[in-house]
This record gives structure tokens, C-alpha cells and sequence, in this order.
């Protein structure tokens, strides 16, 4: 199964991308999904908006001013029956192309492949992947579907941007289909050390892929490291610490750049609305419906087996049983995800069986030390929350980054505010002052949420001041202008 992925069926695209006279976008970003959102209304319509997440933020500066297009999936399955209109121009960051998917599609290629086998093995397999060659064969016809119409749309010499763990083979389709292209790949999960790695059956594959880009971009120096062992390890290469050379397809030798570009957020954009009068009063008023406690703690998570959520909760728990926590009250935001997967599935009941034993055996009528919002949260109300809240506990077994421990930092103008963070998240990194932990020692939880709330105030400010300078010197748009700096050999 090692055998190198196949990238010659598709010649007829060679061959009809070498008869054109190719004028396409000198810019193009490669996601999974369009930076749309689909939204169908009670009479059977559909209306886009723009996505709120951060990469489109990321992006915008990048892509203003250019010949940019934005390739990717719309949400849409096309084998659906409900009517769906084109997404309207002006609704995207830039010009849009669809990849369509059908219902198998996603089920084989995103659920099965991307979500059942990547993820959980990128994340120190906390839940055992599995591995199905049909999912495989479909994460390939997917990839190359996307390096295709890539390909279809670039100008000559044009520079790509390709993002993320769905799409790790469209470097190699690609560079095969359009060797004149400049091609950038991040990234934005872990990248698993060699030994965890070399389980996947399609490893060197995967890792043939990636060495199709110019430059491949992690969320770590670990993450970078792990990738370049793999190069030897697997293909026998010989890199340094920059990165490796390949043969490329005229027999010569091409460099392949590898580094660490530690994501961040919009840091100006949060601090504004932290200091916004109506996100102020919403604050008051979520603290005041808590019972307005003299410690507020604060979870807020996508609903995945990755983010700790359980051993969170346990931690809460005992503190409340042995009584070492006085007027304290824990909100848990978890945004439902991939609710008709039976592992999220049964992480939920278990979430939901934790968080009512702890209501029914320390709560009070009318005020639970557990508040628990299976919801997802609009921007502004989320950073209501941030700004309500005392301590931030962030708290994955793996994460490649977790940008919610650096909205919490940016919302906190006051220079106030504790942050509890795993070690096993890219963010330990860039955030040193946060009290850091295992996440999978109940205890060492526990005594960082006593440290976090016995904190004294001169250390606390300082702790916040340090991690808010990180943050605003080191926000989303430096990490998209260094990532394309670096593709682009700029000094």
C-alpha cells in the first residue's frame, strides 16, 4: 500500500490545460469549504453569508487588490433535491468556485477519511482511526477533483494557497497538472510524530503529496520537525532544518521550504468589540443570570473527543465536592459538531450525564455551579462571555493551535482575567504566562483552577499584559504576510 499514489489518469486535463491559452487568477486559496455559509429559510429557499471564521479574516488582506479566487465546497450536496441559487458574488471575499460533492462524497471522503482516520490520528489518535481503502480511494478522487479545477482556474506562474488536512495530496495532483505554479500549503491541525504517523496504510503517499508544494507550513517547529523525519524516514530523503530537495519532473532538484507559522486571530477586531457598550452590558447581565459569583469560569469548545471537555468537568466536580472553591460558578459553551457521528454521539450523552450529576448533587434551585450550552454562540455574544468571565480554562488533549485561548486574551482590555491552558496546544507556545497543564491530570486541573482564582492581582496583570503584547504584535494578518513572504522567497 506504500506503492506512490497514482497521478497520471487524468492526462486529458494535461493536455487540454497545454492547448489553452490559460488567463485565470494569480491568486488562489484551496480550503475544504468556500467562505460561505448556505442558509435555507421556512419557504424553501436558500440564502449565503459570509463565513465568520478566521481564515476568511486571514485571507482578506491577501487576496485584496489581486486576480483572486476562492475554491472549495459550498455545503451543498448535489445529489440534494432542494433547489439551490449560484452563491451571489458579493457575498464571498473574492471571485468563488465551487467543488461539487455528493452525499457519498462527503460521507466517504470528509466523514470517513478526513474525520475518521486523519483527524483522530493527528491528534495522538485519542480515538482509534480507522482505516478503509474506499474512504481512501475517495479522499483521492476528491483531491484530485480539487486539483483539477485549480489547475483549470490559475494563471500562468500563479500562486496557490492550499489549506489543511482535507486536501494534503492537491500539491503533488496539482504541481503534475501545473509545474509552473507557486504552491503554499498550511497545515492548521497537529502533525503527528513519525511513529504515530506511519500507521496510516497510505503514509508515504500522503507524504508524496505534501512535498508537491514549494512551501509547507505547521502550526509548530515540532509539527515541521515530525514532517521532515517522515521525509526520511519514509522516501529517504535528506532534509536539514529549512526544509528538503526532490527530484522534480525534469530529472533536477527542487527545494521544498518547511517552517513553523503559528496562526492567530484578528486581534484588533476582538479588542474592539470587548470594549463595546452593548457587548459590555451583556457581560453584566450573563454574570448577574449566573448569580453573580465571585469567580466565573469559562469553557467554550467546538463538541470534539479532542478538547478535554470531560476531564474539565471531572475537575470542576471534585473541587465542588471537597469543597475547595467557594462562589464559583462554570459555563461550558460546546458548539454541536458532526452530530451524526457515532463517537460525538456518545461523547455528548457522556457530557450531558457529567454535567447533571454535578447540578443534582451541588446545585441549588436556581443556581447551578454547571451552566452547559450545547449551542453555537454569535461573535458578539461570545465575546460577552470572555469579557464576563474571571478564568478561561483551555484544556485539549492535542490541538494545532486553539484560537479561542487568544480571543480570550484579546477581549480581556482591562489587562485583566486568568487563562488555563494545555501544554499540547500550539498556543502554550505563543502564551507562556497562562497557567499551564496536562489536561489529562484531573489533579494538576484542579490545582491550576485554585492557582487561577487565588492569583494575586499584580501577578495576574502581568501574566495578561505579556500574553495580550503576544497577540496584538502577532495577529492573523502578520501570519498570512509571513507565510506568503517565506512561499515567495521575500526578505
Amino acid at each position: 500500500m506504500d506503492d506512490a499514489v497514482s497521478l497520471h489518469t487524468v492526462p486529458d486535463i494535461r493536455v487540454e490545460l497545454a492547448n489553452e491559452t490559460v488567463s485565470g487568477y494569480d491568486f488562489l486559496v484551496v480550503c475544504n469549504r468556500l467562505p460561505v455559509e448556505m442558509r435555507p429559510d421556512g419557504d424553501g429557499k436558500v440564502t449565503w453569508t459570509r463565513s465568520p471564521g478566521g481564515l476568511v479574516a486571514a485571507m482578506e488582506p491577501a487576496l485584496s487588490g489581486r486576480e483572486a479566487i476562492w475554491i472549495g465546497w459550498s455545503g451543498h450536496h448535489i445529489d440534494d433535491t432542494l433547489p439551490v441559487s449560484p452563491v451571489p458574488p458579493e457575498v464571498g471575499p473574492c471571485d468563488l468556485q465551487e467543488v461539487a460533492l455528493s452525499r457519498e462524497d462527503v460521507e466517504e471522503y470528509y466523514e470517513g477519511f478526513c474525520n475518521a482516520t486523519i483527524w483522530p490520528l493527528y491528534h495522538d489518535a485519542v480515538v482509534t482511526p480507522s482505516y478503509h481503502r474506499r474512504a481512501w480511494d475517495r479522499y483521492v478522487a476528491v483531491n484530485r477533483r480539487f486539483a483539477t479545477a485549480t489547475a483549470r482556474l490559475a494563471a500562468p506562474g500563479a500562486t496557490v494557497w492550499v489549506h489543511d488536512y482535507q486536501l494534503q495530496l492537491v500539491p503533488r495532483m496539482l504541481r503534475e497538472l501545473r509545474p509552473d505554479l507557486v504552491i503554499g500549503f498550511f497545515l492548521h491541525i497537529p502533525f503527528p510524530p513519525s511513529e504515530l504517523f506511519a500507521q496510516l496504510p497510505w503514509r508515504r503517499q500522503v507524504v508524496e503529496g505534501l512535498l508537491g508544494a514549494d512551501l509547507v507550513g505547521f502550526q509548530t517547529e515540532g509539527g515541521a520537525a515530525n514532517f521532515l523525519a517522515l521525509t526520511s524516514r519514509l522516501l529517504g530523503l535528506s532534509p536539514d532544518s529549512d526544509g528538503v530537495d526532490v527530484v522534480s519532473a525534469d530529472g533536477g532538484t527542487r527545494r521544498v521550504k518547511v517552517g513553523a507559522f503559528p496562526i492567530s486571530i484578528d486581534t484588533a477586531e476582538y479588542d474592539a468589540l470587548a470594549r463595546r457598550p452593548d457587548v459590555r452590558a451583556r457581560a453584566a447581565a450573563i454574570r448577574e443570570a449566573v448569580g453573580s459569583p465571585t469567580h466565573l469560569l469559562l469553557g467554550v469548545d467546538r463538541l470534539d473527543y479532542t478538547k478535554g471537555i470531560d476531564v474539565r468537568l471531572k475537575a470542576i466536580t471534585e473541587l465542588l465536592e471537597d469543597g475547595l472553591v467557594d462562589d464559583c460558578v462554570f459555563i461550558q459553551v460546546a458548539t454541536p459538531s458532526r452530530e451524526n457521528v457515532e463517537d460525538y454521539q456518545n461523547m455528548r450523552d457522556e457530557i450531558d450525564q457529567m454535567v447533571g450529576r454535578a447540578i443534582g448533587d451541588h446545585g441549588s434551585i436556581g443556581s447551578p455551579p454547571i451552566q452547559y450550552l450545547h449551542q453555537p454562540l454569535p461573535r458578539e455574544e461570545l465575546v460577552a462571555y470572555y469579557v464576563a468571565s474571571d478564568v478561561m480554562l483551555v484544556t485539549p488533549y492535542r490541538d494545532g493551535m486553539n484560537l479561542v485561548a487568544k480571543e480570550y486574551v484579546a477581549c480581556r482590555t482591562e489587562g485583566d482575567g486568568v487563562l488555563v491552558l494545555s501544554e499540547f496546544t500550539g498556543a502554550a507556545i505563543d502564551l507562556p504566562h497562562s497557567f499551564l497543564v496536562n489536561p489529562y491530570d484531573a489533579d494538576g486541573v484542579k490545582d491550576a483552577i485554585i492557582a487561577a482564582i487565588s492569583v494575586p492581582d499584580e501577578d495576574l496583570r502581568t501574566r495578561m499584559t505579556a500574553m495580550r503584547d503576544q497577540v496584538f504584535a502577532h495577529d492573523v494578518d502578520r501570519w498570512a504576510r509571513e507565510f506568503l513572504s517565506a512561499l515567495h522567497d521575500e526578505r
